[in-house]
C-alpha cells in the first residue's frame, strides 16, 4: 500500500458500473408517463452523478415543487429498479477492486444512488464485502457538496491528504477538492476527458485497471509531495497542462 495513500472513495454509476444507458432510458421514461417533454441523451447525461432530487430539479427548475420531484424519482426508481436488468460493472472493475483490497488500501464508495440501489449493486456484483464504508446522496448531501467525504473519512479515522476520490463525473472531483483530497478521473464515464482536466485530477484512467500501477508508480517514487504523473496513464490527444 502506497504511504502517500491509504483511503480510495470511488462513485459508482459510471465509474464501477456501466449504468448509463439504463440511467437515461429510465429518466426518459419518467418523463413521457408525466407527459413531460422528454429530453434528449446528452442533457439527461449531464446530470448524472448528481442525487436524484438534485438531478429533477436541475432538468425541470419550473417543476421543482415536492409532489412532482416525488412522483417523478417514483416511476424513474420503478423503471429503474426493476429485477430483470442486469447489473454490468466496467470490464476489469472486480479484480481491480480485489487487487486494491488485497494490498491494504481502504476502499469507500460516494455516489448519488439511492442507499437501495446501491445495497442491490453491491450484492449482486458480490462486491459489498471490499468497502469499508459508503453514502448515498440520500443520507446526506448531493455532490458536489462534499459533506458524504467527510463523513466517510470521519467514520473511517482518515484524513483528506491520505485519500483519493476516484470518478468520473465533475461533481466528483469537485466535491473532493472542496474536502481537501486529491482525485483521479476515468474518461469512458458519463464527463469528457476535457471536462475533467478542468478539475486538475492527478491522472485521467481509460481503464480502471490502471489504477494499481499508477498506485505503485507513486509508492516507488522518492521525495515528499504528489510525484509527475506517468504520461502512460494520461488520456492521449488531450493537452492538460
Amino acid at each position: 500500500m502506497s504511504d502517500r495513500y491509504r483511503l480510495l472513495i470511488f462513485d459508482w454509476d459510471g465509474t464501477l458500473m456501466d449504468s448509463e444507458v439504463h440511467i437515461v432510458a429510465s429518466m426518459q421514461a419518467a418523463m413521457g408517463e408525466l407527459g413531460l417533454e422528454v429530453l434528449p441523451r446528452e442533457t439527461v447525461r449531464n446530470v448524472i452523478g448528481l442525487g436524484l432530487r438534485e438531478a429533477i430539479c436541475t432538468l425541470f427548475p419550473d417543476n421543482d415543487g415536492e409532489a412532482f420531484v416525488s412522483e417523478f424519482a417514483r416511476r424513474y426508481r420503478r423503471r429503474y429498479m426493476a429485477p430483470d436488468r442486469p447489473l454490468a460493472l466496467f470490464a476489469g472493475v472486480a479484480n481491480t477492486l480485489r487487487q486494491l483490497h488485497r494490498r491494504g488500501y481502504l476502499l469507500s464508495v460516494a455516489t448519488g444512488k439511492s442507499r437501495r440501489g446501491l445495497d442491490r449493486s453491491l450484492a449482486e456484483s458480490g462486491l459489498g464485502e471490499l468497502f469499508r464504508a459508503s453514502r448515498s446522496a440520500e443520507e446526506t448531501a448531493s455532490k458536489p457538496d462534499p459533506r458524504m467525504l467527510h463523513e466517510i473519512l470521519a467514520e473511517l479515522g482518515a484524513e483528506p491528504q491520505q485519500t483519493l476520490m476516484v470518478g468520473d463525473t465533475e461533481f466528483d472531483l469537485e466535491m473532493a477538492s472542496r474536502a481537501g483530497m486529491r482525485s483521479v478521473a476515468v474518461s469512458y464515464g458519463v464527463h469528457a476527458a476535457e471536462r475533467l482536466w478542468r478539475h486538475r485530477p492527478l491522472a485521467c484512467l481509460d481503464s480502471l485497471r490502471q489504477l494499481p500501477a499508477l498506485l505503485s508508480s507513486w509508492e516507488e517514487a522518492p521525495g515528499p509531495g504528489v510525484q509527475p504523473v506517468p504520461q502512460s496513464f494520461l488520456v492521449k490527444g488531450f493537452d492538460h497542462g
